[in-house]
């Protein structure tokens, strides 16, 4: 199992995407896609920037650890939709916690409601909160009930940055700040937005200079 175009798209909005070194949340120097020093190279520090072209890069390498350490750990049976949002954790909480987690523990014991809301304990520092919530309901809820069947199959629609990233790799996608959903959208509405449906339109025709 490999994370799916929808579980990325997902995964970017919640780290942002940004060109120019930052201190995260926890004061942790970061740049592009939640990379770290922690990563490997580029080291993040003051005044250090990047291209749009390396930024992909530099998460393309950093992402497929995580999909691999998840892939390895949980149960095969495993729904893309759960998958997908265990990623996500795993890129943000680090490799180590998320083998030693509660989440995964459940996991293995066969209870998935139980690591499900073991992903809500991963809430400090508290700005994390609404991502973890995110996580949970991505965990929990099938992409069938979730989104249109036009955006789980990819075809004939147009989209909003950042989704435009895993539908047309030719182009480098633009800085995106880091998404907090509030709670009166609700993080379904919310993804299912970034997908406008048009019929009859093939996205990669759509995706310049998304907005």
């Amino acid at each position: 199992m490999d994370l799916s175009p929808v579980g990325e798209a997902a995964l970017i909005a919640r780290e942002g995407r940004r060109l120019e070194a930052y201190k995260d949340s926890v004061g942790i120097w970061t740049i592009g896609v939640g990379h770290t020093a922690a990563a490997g190279p580029p080291t993040p520090r003051a005044g250090l920037r990047i291209t749009a072209a390396e930024c992909d890069a530099i998460f393309a390498r950093d992402v497929q650890k995580f999909v691999k350490t998840v892939r390895d750990a949980v149960p095969a049976d495993l729904p893309q939709h759960a998958f997908d949002a265990l990623v996500s954790l795993c890129f943000n909480i680090g490799q180590p916690a998320f083998l030693r987690s509660t989440v995964l523990r459940k996991l293995r014991a066969g209870d998935r409601a139980a690591a499900a809301e073991a992903i809500l304990l991963w809430n400090r520092p508290a700005v994390i909160i609404p991502r973890r919530r995110a996580e949970y309901d991505q965990f929990r809820t099938p992409y069938a009930e979730a989104l249109p069947s036009q955006v789980r199959s990819a075809k004939s629609v147009t989209v909003a940055a950042p989704v435009a990233v895993v539908l047309d790799k030719t182009k480098p996608t633009p800085v995106i700040e880091p998404v907090v959903v509030p709670p009166s959208t609700g993080w379904w509405p919310w993804l299912a937005g970034l997908f406008r449906i048009t019929p009859a339109v093939e996205p990669h025709a759509e995706t310049k200079g998304g907005t």
